[in-house]
């Protein structure tokens, strides 16, 4: 079994979430109350009339594991399912996904260059080997029109976000090369600082220096070439600084409101209306420390930091069968001592956040299902229904619904096109 991203985050995820509470914002209309099937049921048309688009999910992670397989349905309560898979995304009506190429920061030489592409190859060629393999049901997509030709043939479309530009390295030429195998966004960092930007969750270095002079030409080689650039992950002033030298709207493909949950891995007020003014989107994640204040876990802190010192890290351990074990006993713990989930009301919370301040053209839906996400209510792709029956329930119009769950991402990726080719 390969390593996965899982167990990168369960380190991640043992943290408390440093948040803080609020009240739900104002909605934005008032409609009558109506019976709860009625609703449901004209949520799910509505749903099904709409083009969804996911711009985040880590499953690629499960493709590289051996005997899992994405065509064949997994149940959702057993363990190693995973959030998503091909039946589960036509049974939540989910009609495009952002598959993502992950690769943990590592060294930043020209060693751990060559490990971050060799992964960042294995991922792509997981990809590619599912369209390969299923081609009535999924196909590898590279533009907008893309998916609107595949909801009307009933397939799902494979989009391809790499997240975090550390398989770029120092070498600029490889922006092109990922764009060449599919890649049409990148987010320019993960949890660490890297040649790009510094991260929001990394400040080892206290000094948030941003954007560097080698991510400038990368995020202008992402506006020549048509590639959305990923402002998730990037620290506040990395965020600036790109806003400050991008031609195109830009994206948060998976990130949530910071006046509702105080975490740095959030955007603050200033930061959607700069959003806004870019015409970009965020694009709501479904990771519950982002959502809401998580109560600390003192057993569950206790028994993690044990079973590091047990085994080490993940990659410190190459034997394949030991790395099942660790994952086994990981998600003992965790079933054990659960983490605590927030709801699909406070997830749409952030949704209304957004809509009262900047307008309902500049948010979407990101869920990070297979690297943390899942909330109740919603806790796998074929739940997504869900989301919309909530945001029925608040009021929210079919044109409104739609742009949410796919209009608004493939505005800005249209756009970005559009500016690529004046370049």
């Amino acid at each position: 079994m390969k390593r996965t991203k899982f167990r990168h985050l369960v380190i991640v995820l043992s943290l408390s979430g440093f948040c803080l509470t609020s009240c739900a914002p104002k909605q934005v209309t008032t409609s009558p109350v109506k019976d709860e099937e009625a609703l449901k049921a004209e949520a799910r048309e509505i749903h099904d009339r709409a083009l969804t688009v996911d711009t985040h999910s880590d499953t690629p992670s499960l493709m590289l594991r051996r005997g899992w397989d994405i065509g064949v349905r997994h149940e959702p309560s057993q363990r190693r399912s995973g959030k998503i898979d091909l039946p589960r995304m036509a049974e939540g009506g989910l009609d495009a996904e952002f598959f993502a190429v992950y690769v943990r920061q590592g060294e930043r030489s020209p060693e751990g260059y060559a490990r971050a592409r060799e992964r960042a190859g294995e991922f792509l060629d997981a990809i590619h080997k599912m369209a390969g393999d299923y081609p009535q049901l999924v196909e590898l997509a590279r533009s907008p029109e893309y998916v609107y030709r595949l909801e009307k043939e009933g397939k799902r479309a494979a989009f391809i976000g790499m997240e975090n530009g550390y398989p770029i390295g120092k070498d600029l030429s490889f922006v092109k090369e990922y764009y060449n195998r599919g890649i049409r966004y990148i987010t320019l960092c993960h949890s660490s600082d890297n040649d790009i930007c510094d991260s929001s969750t990394d400040r080892r270095n206290p000094e948030d220096k941003g954007l560097s002079d080698f991510g400038k030409e990368v995020v202008a080689e992402c506006n020549r070439l048509g590639i959305m650039v990923d402002v998730s992950h990037a620290s506040d002033k990395s965020f600036y600084d790109v806003l400050e030298v991008t031609k195109a709207p830009v994206i948060a493909s998976h990130s949530c409101v910071r006046a509702l949950c105080d975490h740095q891995r959030n955007l603050s007020d200033d930061m959607l209306k700069a959003l806004a003014s870019n015409d970009g989107v965020i694009q709501i994640c479904f990771v519950s420390s982002f959502v809401k204040k998580t109560k600390p876990n003192p057993e569950r802190e206790k028994a993690l930091a044990e079973l590091r010192e047990k085994y080490g890290s993940w990659s410190e351990v190459k034997d394949e069968s030991l790395l099942e074990k660790m994952e086994d006993e990981y998600m003992d713990i965790y079933e054990k001592y659960p983490s605590e989930k927030a709801t699909v009301q406070e997830l749409v919370n952030h949704i209304d956040y957004v809509v009262n301040l900047i307008g309902v053209d500049h948010v979407g839906i990101g869920t990070d299902f297979d690297g943390g996400g899942g909330v109740e209510g919603c806790d796998d792709v074929s739940e997504l229904p869900n989301i919309t029956t909530e945001l029925l329930r608040r009021g929210y119009s079919e044109e409104d619904i739609r742009k949410i769950w796919g209009e608004n991402i493939m505005r800005v990726f249209r756009k970005v096109a559009e500016i690529s080719a004046g370049i």
